[in-house]
């Protein structure tokens, strides 16, 4: 699955019209549903966050980052990658945000989800460096 970049679209037909929903609102639920979980620091693999942090330099975050998905008529299938923060569980942090994707997509949506694959493809450590950057180790 590759990030939604073209035009696709959910649509329902009901009795009075028709309902159209854009892949890359999907696509946005789930990041947003994502990022909500505790012990989540960031979406996306290295490339991703280093142009998500472009981004929010011009004040443009991409809810997307790190979201793939592919969405059928009823039906849809999400890729997420996540970052962790050190330290937690990082299966029950997967298990939290594949059930967060889920029920956003369900609820927000409207659409059954058939899979959520998470990928844990880093893990922040925060760095005491910063701190003591003034200082010198040695004496």
């Amino acid at each position: 699955m590759s990030n939604v970049t073209d035009t696709t679209t959910y649509a329902a037909t009901t009795a009075t019209g028709k309902n159209t929903i854009a892949d890359g609102v999907v696509q946005k639920v789930a990041g947003i549903a994502a990022r909500e979980v505790p012990g989540v620091h960031d979406l996306g693999g290295g490339a991703a966050r280093a142009i998500g942090a472009i981004r929010n330099a011009i004040n443009a975050q991409d809810r997307g980052q790190g979201v793939s998905v592919e969405v059928g008529e009823k039906q849809v299938a999400a890729d997420i990658t996540i970052v962790a923060e050190y330290p937690v569980d990082l299966q029950r942090v997967a298990d939290d945000v594949r059930r967060s994707v889920t029920d956003a997509i369900a609820n927000v949506v409207g659409m059954d989800v058939t899979e959520v694959n998470v990928t844990v493809s880093d893990v922040f450590i925060p760095s005491d460096d910063n701190d003591d950057a003034d200082e010198s180790r040695v004496q």
